[in-house]
């Protein structure tokens, strides 16, 4: 079952008897034990029906003794497991899953990584619950999931500062609401959210920023390569050498691949589809890029890449003297010099 479907039927008070929320975007699992504790109970029967417990303090038998109580002048009541994750006996309660008690709605909160979907445990959740995998967004899903997120709730964004947050934010969702919200305290619903407004509010530059620099490089705008360098150097907040990488590779990945639909003779519309774009003008912007990095081009500046990520991580014993901003400038400079010829 998918977030949107679950967290319908959870509204609608048709509840499972075990839930299993488990995976790598804890985000989702917030949502459905908040949303399952709002409506599996009243105000009134919490007092006697609501159990929290956590993993690390907790062991399986005291699991099953709450779970099957009866409740207390309640139709159910509700049984809340977090960090399951931490439990050092958890895959005990396959017993209890495999015939867990109707009046009871336990929910195992398992966050940051999935459980073995081979264990007894998730088999029996599987066939007598619900079991909800919390996967974490790609990269190129998190301007929509903005955007998204936004309408929900009165409010539109621009595609360019959808990106800019994205660029900027990474794709933790926690983060992304968080900021989302504290924008929308100070604007009114049915207000466009421009790039502007993101650089006031969040204190992103939408000129100096990590997207910025991926254009900038990629269309061997050198001039401008500095200007976004030199900002980073009074700003070294603003770019972590190892979010560059990662952004770099995503970018030009996509490239890489624009190359590939090229060969193919794809249509506009499917390479648009392929590579995740809403608008036409990103993919001018990839296009742009492909004319200026051969196949051979992009496997070297994969391989720097790689060799500046790990660099930074700290592999490489002759890194005496040189900060993370130097990294990034001469990573920068290697890119912007490897040879390039026309698709």
């Amino acid at each position: 079952m998918d977030f949107s479907s679950l967290l319908k039927s959870v509204k609608a008070k048709d509840f499972a008897p075990i839930y299993l929320l488990h995976g790598e975007e804890p985000y989702f699992i917030d949502q459905l034990e908040e949303s399952i504790e709002q409506h599996a109970l009243q105000e009134h029967e919490r007092a006697f029906n609501q159990t929290i417990l956590y993993g690390k303090d907790t062991e399986h038998l005291q699991v099953i003794d709450a779970a099957r109580r009866f409740p207390m002048m309640a139709e159910r009541q509700l049984i809340i497991l977090r960090e399951a994750q931490d439990m050092r006996d958890l895959k005990e309660l396959a017993a209890y899953a495999a015939k867990p008690a109707p009046t009871t709605v336990l929910v195992i909160s398992h966050k940051h990584k999935k459980l073995n979907g081979n264990l007894a445990l998730t088999k029996n959740i599987k066939q007598n619950g619900v079991v909800f995998e919390s996967k974490g967004l790609y990269d190129n899903k998190v301007p929509n999931w903005i955007s998204g997120y936004l309408r929900d709730r009165k409010y539109r964004i621009q595609p360019e500062a959808s990106n800019l947050l994205a660029e900027f934010l990474g794709t933790s969702l926690g983060k992304i609401t968080n900021e989302l919200d504290k924008l929308m305290l100070n604007l009114s619903p049915g207000t466009e959210i421009t790039t502007q407004i993101v650089e006031d509010q969040v204190g992103v530059s939408k000129d100096y920023n990590v997207f910025e620099l991926q254009r900038a490089i990629g269309h061997h705008d050198t001039v401008k390569s500095a200007r976004i360098l030199n900002y980073f150097r009074a700003n070294p907040k603003a770019a972590p050498l190892p979010m560059v990488t990662g952004s770099l590779y995503n970018y030009f990945s996509k490239v890489y691949l624009l190359k590939e639909l090229h060969r193919k003779r794809e249509s506009r519309q499917e390479i648009m589809k392929v590579l995740g774009l809403r608008f036409d003008f990103f993919l001018e912007d990839y296009e742009k890029t492909a004319r200026n990095y051969s196949e051979p081009a992009l496997q070297r500046l994969f391989a720097l890449l790689r060799e500046y990520d790990l660099k930074s991580k700290g592999v490489d014993s002759n890194l005496a003297g040189k900060g993370e901003h130097e990294l990034l400038k001469e990573l920068v400079w290697k890119i912007m010099n490897i040879s390039t010829v026309v698709i």
